[in-house]
C-alpha cells in the first residue's frame, strides 16, 4: 500500500489557507460552516488565519461538509501537520483483490446490457462485453490501454460519428467534466478536456426519424447510437462508493448503460449469452 502525498498546490503555512479555497469554492460563508460543523465563525476565521490549528477531527468534519475529496482531505491533514487519513492502494494490488472480483461480478450479472468502471480521469478500469459490442471496429490508437471513455466517446475516429445525438451528449459530457473540475483541482482531468473539447465535430447531418416513427418518451438524455445497422439508446447510470476509505476506490465510478426503449431491449436479449 501507498499513502498519498501533497499534491500541487499544497499550502506550507498550515492548512487553513486550504481551507479557505475549499469553503470559498462551494460559496459558503464562515458562519454557514460554522453552523454545520457545530462550532463558531471567530474560530472558523482563527482556523483559516492561522491563529488556530484545527484538531485532526475538527478538520476532517470541516472537509466533509465541504466535500472535500479523499486525495485533497489527505493534503489538508499534511498541511496542519497530521498524518495522511486515507491510502491509495492500486487496484491491482492483492489487498484489492474482494473489490476487483466484486467489480466483475457485477459488470457480468449486468450484460447483455453495457457497464464500465472508469477512474478519476475516465480510464476504463473494468467493462464487460455489453461495452466491447459498442466498440467493435474501431482503429487499435483508441484501444489502446489505458482506453479513455470520454476519449473514445468523443473522438472523431471513436464512437463520435455512430452517435445520433452527439451535439446533445457532448454536451452533457463536457458540462460532467466542468462540474468534476471545480469540485476537485486536478490539472490531468482539465488537460483531458481542453483535449476533448477542441475535437472537430463529424461530419455527419442531424437525426431524421423519418414521418412515421412514434416518438418515444424518454426520461433521461438517451445515448442514442448505431450499430451494425441498429438504433439502440441508453440512459446512463453512476454509482460512487459510499464513505471511501481508500483514494483509490473513491475516485472509482461503475456507469452502466439502460435501455432507453423497448426496441434497444429486444435487440441485446437477442445477441443471446
Amino acid at each position: 500500500m501507498t499513502t498519498t502525498t501533497p499534491g500541487p498546490g499544497t499550502s506550507t503555512g498550515g492548512a487553513g489557507p486550504l481551507l479557505r479555497t475549499w469553503r470559498q469554492r462551494r460559496r459558503i460563508s464562515q458562519l454557514d460552516l460554522a453552523i454545520r460543523a457545530d462550532s463558531s465563525a471567530r474560530h472558523i476565521s482563527f482556523i483559516e488565519t492561522g491563529r488556530a490549528r484545527p484538531s485532526e477531527e475538527m478538520l476532517l468534519r470541516l472537509a466533509d461538509h465541504l466535500e472535500v475529496p479523499v486525495r485533497e482531505r489527505n493534503a489538508l491533514l499534511l498541511a496542519a501537520g497530521y498524518a495522511p487519513r486515507y491510502t491509495q492502494t492500486p487496484l491491482a494490488d492483492p489487498a484489492m483483490g474482494a473489490l476487483r472480483e466484486g467489480l466483475e461480478r457485477l459488470l457480468s450479472g449486468y450484460e447483455p446490457y453495457p457497464a464500465l468502471v472508469v477512474d478519476a480521469t475516465y480510464d476504463v478500469v473494468a467493462a464487460n462485453r455489453g461495452i466491447a459490442m459498442m466498440l467493435e471496429g474501431l482503429p487499435e490508437h483508441l484501444l489502446a490501454p489505458p482506453v479513455n471513455a470520454v476519449r473514445i466517446t468523443l473522438h472523431p475516429e471513436g464512437l463520435a460519428p455512430r452517435i445520433l445525438n452527439f451535439l446533445e451528449w457532448r454536451g452533457h459530457l463536457l458540462a460532467q467534466m466542468e462540474r468534476q473540475i471545480a469540485l476537485a483541482r486536478s490539472e490531468s482531468l482539465r488537460a483531458l478536456y481542453d483535449e476533448v473539447a477542441a475535437y472537430p465535430l463529424p461530419d455527419r447531418h442531424p437525426e431524421d426519424p423519418g414521418p412515421d416513427a412514434e416518438p418515444v418518451p424518454y426520461f433521461a438524455l438517451p445515448l442514442r447510437i448505431e450499430l451494425g445497422g441498429q438504433v439502440l439508446s441508453f440512459v446512463s447510470s453512476i454509482s460512487t462508493f459510499n464513505t471511501p476509505m481508500d483514494v483509490t476506490v473513491a475516485e472509482l465510478a461503475i456507469e452502466t448503460m439502460l435501455p432507453a426503449d423497448p426496441a434497444t431491449v429486444k435487440y441485446l436479449r437477442s445477441l443471446g449469452p
